[in-house]
């Protein structure tokens, strides 16, 4: 059994964010009943992505024995965890309207070379500066799918505030939740940063908000959509047809 020191802050921040993934699991996993049958993809893939950081943190935490963390171990989390939350967004916004075939195969490309290019910048597989361009332009495609295209058409057309509402703190955690991703790219690729632990034990708070806020964002808005709160089209006794046939009867 490894034995952790008291003031070992990064160790401490792996056992936090591992154990945190594991609630935020199982809570997913038991809300998907919770929630209309449209909505069950949706919950179940961010309970996947929670999973996924589970066996990553727990590879990393006990890496962490050697007093150093390679990035390989926040990778293989991210190439997975990452683009089943983007799928996860597209799925939310079908949920409520139609979004396109294309769109779906263009957003599951583009997350898992957005992270895949990282990786191959930080490796030096790939001359850093271009992978990290590279890596951007990705992130910047799909903050522009989330803002300005047929996702957040779908999303606002809804007239579910409720979902409209969740929609916004999701898109407001892909925006600067994931910002420290490029952010800690770039410092090590061009600052010459070797991670003793700081960068990791950033990496993990982050976590807190880029999958367990992002799940329980997402189970909100299936919740809520489910009972038929906040949008006319989700709630049949406000609907028009509805209060003719009460009063017919």
């Amino acid at each position: 059994m490894t034995i952790f020191e008291t003031t070992d802050l990064t160790a401490a921040s792996y056992s936090a964010t591992l154990f945190g993934l594991v609630a935020t699991a199982v809570l997913l996993l038991m809300g998907s009943s919770w929630v209309h049958g449209r909505w069950k993809l949706v919950i179940t893939l961010c309970a996947c992505s929670a999973i996924v950081g589970v066996g990553a943190m727990f590879e990393a935490r006990a890496a962490w024995e050697s007093g150093a963390v390679p990035i390989v171990y926040h990778y293989v989390g991210w190439v997975i965890s990452m683009p089943l939350q983007i799928l996860a967004l597209y799925f939310f916004a079908g949920c409520i309207g139609h979004v396109s075939l294309g769109l779906f195969w263009r957003l599951v490309v583009v997350s898992v070379l957005m992270v895949f290019v990282r990786y191959l910048g930080e490796a030096t597989f790939m001359h850093p500066t271009l992978a990290f361009l590279i890596g951007l332009v990705f992130w910047l495609y799909i903050l522009g799918e989330l803002f300005f295209g047929s996702l957040n058409a779908t999303v606002q057309g809804s007239l579910n505030k409720p979902v409209i509402r969740a929609y916004f703190w999701l898109r407001l955690i892909v925006t600067i939740g994931w910002a420290i991703y490029p952010l800690g790219n770039f410092i090590t690729s061009f600052g010459g940063y070797t991670d003793g632990g700081a960068m990791s034990v950033a990496y993990n708070i982050a976590d807190f908000l880029n999958r367990m806020a992002f799940g329980i964002a997402m189970l909100s808005a299936g919740y809520q959509a489910t009972a038929g709160k906040g949008s006319p089209r989700l709630n049949n006794e406000n609907t028009p047809q509805h209060n003719i046939n009460k009063r017919e009867g």
